[in-house]
């Protein structure tokens, strides 16, 4: 299991303070791009993103909670193991995502809301390294998970096969939940609030991993 801190919970004042503090426990870290559009918040943007990029060792999934994706895409700066996220609802046409994805030189990724099918999201399959399962409506930080997710990470892992995808889950994840979201199907937890809203930071990480890896 993988663990991707959310930085939406950190605290904007000390962006790269808050995220050196847990990345010694940390696989990854997770960007919640908003545009004020295709949800009604305003958060990073890629000057934010790139600013951080050189200060952190770990990998970056970077979602775009954003109605045209590909326009912005070219304006991050991102390592080969890093990943650009889409949402299938938006705009430009998911095949013109995944190009400009694909020309930035970094891992392809999809996403869709709660209430979109993975209908929508499996001719695509074949050309993506990441699925996203948002288990809250995206917008917003700090919301409860949506029980019916486990049932769509279930759905997702069938439909995904043997094909090599890793799939994430965000929002409303900690120690309560980890261990059946990853029995579902999950590789890689994203935290927010869990985490950043924890008096002792680190003590919540290996809450949330011993949580998921813990047997009957």
């Amino acid at each position: 299991m993988n663990l991707a801190p959310s930085l939406l919970s950190a605290d904007f004042a000390n962006l790269r303070a808050d995220a050196q503090s847990v990345e010694s426990l940390a696989d990854r870290f997770h960007w919640d791009v908003m545009d004020g559009h295709f949800v009604p918040n305003l958060t990073f943007g890629p000057p934010i993103v790139n600013a951080l990029r050189p200060h952190l060792a770990k990998p970056f999934d970077i979602h775009l909670m954003i109605d045209r994706p590909a326009v912005y895409i070219p304006r991050f700066r991102v390592n080969s193991d890093d990943t650009l996220i889409f949402h299938i609802e938006a705009s430009d046409p998911p095949k013109t995502s995944i190009e400009a994805i694909r020309d930035v030189g970094c891992r392809v990724g999809i996403t869709a809301r709660p209430g979109t099918s993975w209908d929508a999201i499996e001719p695509y399959l074949d050309r993506v390294s990441y699925v996203l399962v948002m288990s809250v409506e995206p917008g917003f930080g700090g919301q409860s998970f949506l029980p019916d997710a486990l049932d769509r990470i279930r759905d997702l892992r069938c439909r995904i096969g043997e094909r090599e995808i890793e799939i994430a889950v965000d929002g409303g994840i900690g120690p309560q939940n980890s261990r059946d979201i990853v029995e579902a199907g999950a590789d890689t937890l994203v935290a927010g609030s869990a985490i950043f809203g924890a008096p002792d930071r680190l003590a919540a990480m290996r809450e949330i991993r011993e949580a998921a890896a813990a047997s009957d």
